[in-house]
């Protein structure tokens, strides 16, 4: 089994620890999305950097980024595992708005993991197989940051429902910052098409939540917008995300 341990809380020499980041929530927490990533280019510079899944909560979030940052970091985890589509939202919003994204990749190709874990690790133990494709290289990426950001919102999940706007991440152990966190998806749909911002395809096809090929189906109506995420296995998060109420993404 793949190492999992955690980070400690405390701060990386940055100034930022959990208590600084609860006096700061105080300020921020009814501010609007942009006032929030404006504040986290201002506070942390080049130390910051916006994590794309290509969702619409993510798409939203590069184009506001964008118009506060002419060179932003942004960067998706590619886990070799994406749809299509997926691929090609990220072609769009480059040429949208002439930036370019960090591809983040695991140490292991689907090869080497059949070999060493067995083929379809996803199958049989999802948890292990995010790790190895998506927390491990998250984890390396973030290593020596400051702060990243999120399309995390409250009504996600019961796993998200505590989300603040600025977070300590003690997993990663940074600032993590969630400028949608009191945002619906209403918000989010109409800021998009208010700006026209490309958006994932499959949205259209009754996936809300879009991850890997294997663990990623469609929702029925009625459904929670997570149900579609590893269905088989009653699981709703890949373990980037550990909230007040979950220990898992």
């Amino acid at each position: 089994m793949v190492n999992q341990s955690n980070s400690g809380q405390e701060d990386k020499g940055n100034g930022w620890n959990e208590e600084k980041v609860r006096r700061v929530v105080a300020t921020l927490d009814e501010r609007d999305p942009d006032q929030i990533l404006s504040w986290a280019v201002q506070e942390f510079g080049k130390g910051v950097a916006l994590a794309c899944s290509f969702g619409f909560e993510d798409v939203s979030l590069v184009h506001r980024l964008t118009r506060i940052d002419n060179e932003p970091t942004i960067f998706y985890l590619d886990t070799d595992l994406l749809f299509k589509e997926t691929h090609e939202t990220r072609d769009q919003l480059i040429k949208a708005y002439d930036i370019s994204f960090t591809r983040v990749e695991p140490a292991y190709t689907l090869s080497k993991q059949a070999e060493l874990w067995g083929d379809e690790l996803w199958k049989r133990e999802p948890d292990q197989c995010c790790f190895i494709r998506k927390v491990e290289p998250l984890r390396r990426f973030l290593a020596g940051r400051d702060a990243w950001i999120t399309g995390i919102r409250r009504d996600q999940a019961p796993s998200r429902a505590n989300a603040e706007v600025v977070e300590w991440d003690s997993q990663f152990g940074l600032v993590k910052i969630n400028p949608l966190a009191y945002h619906s998806a209403e918000d989010v749909w109409e800021y998009i098409h208010q700006y026209q911002v490309p958006y994932n395809p499959l949205h259209e096809k009754h996936y809300p939540s879009i991850g890997c090929i294997p663990c990623t189906r469609s929702v029925a109506t009625g459904e929670d917008s997570r149900a579609g995420r590893w269905a088989s296995f009653g699981k709703t998060e890949c373990g980037l995300h550990q909230g007040k109420e979950s220990a898992n993404d």
